[in-house]
């Protein structure tokens, strides 16, 4: 038997239905969508079907989406983009101290090419605090960026209330919601940013595909020279398959939001109950409230997460952390900037929850942490 999945926020199967809508555009409707001949026309529909499902589900206008490669394509596109087109005018950049590397790294390297940077401190859940923004912005402030759910402990930031601060001092206001969609309500005037940023294979459309949502006005300069698909800032052929698959997993994310974010927060809490009865000493680490309804970030005392999935490795399949960063041994950089101690953050597991998890999925990886957790803390002590 495969082990149980529960590692979610790193990726996502592909929907039965984002498979079923993609295929005919890998066999008959191969065409260039820039072609004005017949073959072009039903990627061209398709292409702006899924646009306008996107917008949907963000609340945004069709023109606004501009389809990427990925997140971290989009990410780069909003700052670096942002920057381009602003020159000279306003040459600081505000961030939180757990964006995902796709943020921080160009922001880091706008740094390198003589901006300032300032990064806000996060509290003990991992929660920005809009008057610690309100205090970094200053006079030539071009951007803040401050990712809506973060991808390892869940806890989600008060994006409104920053962005309302943020952008009454004509500052503009960029959020990573990669983590969001197909959990969260997400509506780009109710959240008040000017650019926000989703990844397909967060909500069960493939890997190599993201949008970059651009408010009306919103000054930005493309990254790449070519064409001019995308209103000319992503110039490249589209990739009408997976265009289509994101629009498709678009719908159903707006269609099934209830539902599945009832059978998310059940399935975590019931995971996060059992654990705690029967691991002593079980740390949450994240909001208790405001969490996304999947994740469960938890610190197992004296083990080290790694060590505990390393034991569990043919039975579950979950992680200390961000994908990003599974190579690196060191704890996690998001709970250290969330003050916790080496070993805490080291005990650290995270297990994320999806649409293809069931209860007895829970009670069995529930059963399997308890046991081999109590095996090798006994076998430490012996």
């Amino acid at each position: 038997m495969s082990p149980i999945y529960l590692d979610y926020n790193a990726t996502t199967p592909v929907a039965p239905e984002v498979v079923a809508a993609m295929l005919p555009f890998l066999h008959e409707h191969y065409g260039n969508p820039s072609s004005n001949h017949t073959y072009g026309d039903a990627p061209r529909v398709a292409m702006a079907e899924s646009r306008q499902e996107i917008a949907r589900l963000i609340g945004a206008q069709p023109a606004e989406i501009i389809f990427t490669g990925s997140a971290t394509e989009a990410n780069n596109l909003a700052i670096l983009g942002l920057a381009r087109a602003m020159g000279n005018m306003r040459r600081h950049v505000v961030i939180s101290a757990i964006e995902h590397p796709s943020v921080s790294e160009p922001v880091h390297r706008l740094q390198e090419l003589g901006w300032s940077v300032t990064v806000v401190p996060v509290d003990e859940y991992g929660r920005v605090a809009s008057r610690d923004i309100a205090t970094a912005l200053r006079p030539d402030t071009g951007l803040v960026s401050v990712m809506h759910a973060n991808n390892e402990v869940g806890t989600i930031q008060p994006i409104a209330e920053i962005a309302a601060i943020v952008r009454a001092r004509g500052v503009l206001m960029h959020t990573d919601a990669a983590q969001s969609a197909g959990k969260l309500v997400l509506d780009v005037d109710a959240l008040g940013v000017d650019l926000l940023t989703l990844a397909g294979h967060k909500f069960y459309a493939p890997k190599g595909v993201g949008a970059l949502y651009v408010r009306t006005g919103t000054p930005i300069a493309a990254l790449l020279a070519g064409g001019g698909q995308e209103r000319g800032l992503r110039p490249s052929t589209e990739n009408i398959p997976h265009i289509v698959a994101l629009g498709t997993a678009a719908r159903l994310a707006r269609e099934r939001l209830a539902e599945t974010s009832s059978h998310l927060l059940a399935l975590r809490d019931r995971l996060h109950a059992r654990l705690s009865r029967e691991v002593p000493g079980l740390a949450l680490n994240g909001h208790s409230e405001h969490r996304l309804p999947n994740t469960l970030n938890a610190s197992f005392p004296g083990l080290s997460g790694a060590t505990l999935l390393h034991h569990l490795r043919g039975r579950i399949a979950a992680s200390t952390g961000s994908a990003c960063h599974a190579g690196d041994a060191a704890p996690s950089g998001v709970l250290g900037a969330m003050g916790l101690s080496r070993e805490r953050a080291a005990g650290a597991v995270r297990l994320s929850i999806g649409s293809g998890t069931r209860e007895d999925d829970i009670n069995a990886a529930a059963a399997a942490l308890i046991t081999v957790w109590h095996e090798l803390t006994q076998a430490e002590h012996v």
